[in-house]
């Protein structure tokens, strides 16, 4: 399996299929392939690998899109990179989805009870960008607050100096089993939280959570080339994992702030070009600005309002291949509102010329201020 298969054809669904769908697909394929089931088969294990990675991929709407958009490239380019920790990784994932399947926690892979090691949960960073950071790529500094194990009780929750006592509530076992129909499932014990053992006397700094938040200073790379939504993983980078577990991922969802003269689409960027009457019908030379600051381009004669002009390459780098798409300005003839008594006198002429016979009316100007004196407000 070099080549990533599709992640629809990996769990044998249409590209349009539901939530509900794409999760009972994915637990046909996890039962199927489980490697409890399957000791030893390495090819079973690499499918169990690759349907949980298409199905976490298909089950989140941000990377759903992203994959959709742009296939296995855009979710490497915004730093997915799929189970780091292999098959732990998946059991601490979707241990819940397993525990209805195989009657315990974690499918089977964690038999010794909730005192075995635990992943660590996934944190999520909402990382505000300019436009120019979105396109071009940066590196921004974040401070992440998570919890992390107390300095003054080791992690035990206890108060030091202390000793632990066995937890009353599972006997020690660190989990509880609950009977549903002919199953028995296994959850973490609610009293110990899974240690199997307590404390008469809690730590006076985390109160028995065993856990302090503090704050974590990151340097995020943002990529050129993302936009709005799309997400970066940072592996490892979430809460510590319990009981020697890996830690979590922090995931930054980045939010590209609008900019003042263009729009995104797709690779493309857009803008109006705002024209007088003369440049139009004349053609012109003229400075525009571009992201890459400003630049020359050519009018042609007889533009008008919605043709567009396009400038190669002054556009947002792909985020897969690097390469830039266009600038897209749409041109917008801008008719005078007040005309001097010359410009009226060279525009009828212009009229005569052109054989257009006309009846020039008021402007808005004076169309309001003829009303404004009929209502005694002059």
């Amino acid at each position: 399996m070099s080549a990533k298969r599709d992640y629809y054809e990996v769990l044998g669904v249409a590209r349009d299929a539901q939530a509900k769908e794409l999760k009972k697909a994915y637990r046909q394929l996890a039962l199927k392939n489980h490697p409890d089931r399957n000791p030893g088969d390495k090819q079973a294990e690499a499918r169990f690998k690759e349907a949980a990675e298409a199905y976490e991929v298909l089950s989140n709407d941000d990377k759903r899109s992203m994959y959709d958009r742009f296939g296995h490239d855009g979710l490497r380019g915004a730093g997915y990179q799929g189970f780091s920790g292999g098959v732990d990784d998946i059991f601490s994932a979707f241990g819940d989805m397993f525990s209805d399947l195989f009657g315990f926690s974690g499918g089977g892979r964690r038999r010794g009870g909730g005192n075995g090691p635990a992943r660590g949960s996934d944190l999520r960073y909402d990382l505000v960008v300019d436009f120019e950071a979105a396109a071009f790529g940066s590196t921004e500094e974040v401070t992440i607050h998570r919890d992390e194990d107390c300095a003054t009780c080791s992690g035990t929750g206890g108060k030091p100096g202390s000793q632990p006592e066995q937890c009353t509530t599972c006997g020690g076992r660190g989990e509880v089993i609950q009977q549903q129909s002919f199953l028995q499932i296994r959850t973490a014990c609610p009293s110990c939280r899974g240690a199997g053992q307590r404390y008469a006397e809690t730590c006076q700094d985390c109160h028995g959570r065993k856990r302090v938040q503090k704050a974590r200073e990151l340097s995020v790379t943002v990529p050129p080339g993302v936009d709005d939504s799309m997400q970066l993983r940072l592996t490892g980078e979430g809460e510590p994992g319990a009981r020697g577990g890996p830690p979590g991922d922090l995931y930054v969802v980045l939010r590209v702030q609008p900019h003042e003269i263009f729009e995104r689409h797709d690779d493309d960027v857009i803008c109006q070009l705002d024209l007088s009457v003369a440049q139009a019908a004349l053609g012109d030379e003229m400075t525009v600005p571009t992201l890459d600051g400003e630049k020359s381009v050519t009018i042609p004669a007889g533009t008008r309002t919605g043709n567009l002009l396009r400038i190669k390459g002054q556009g947002i780098p792909n985020v897969r291949s690097g390469e830039r798409g266009d600038q897209v300005m749409q041109a917008f003839v801008d008719t005078p509102r007040s005309l001097t008594d010359r410009q009226k006198e060279l525009l009828r002429e212009f009229a005569e010329i052109d054989g257009a016979k006309v009846k020039e009316q008021a402007g808005l100007g004076s169309l309001r201020r003829f009303l404004s004196r009929l209502a005694g407000n002059e």
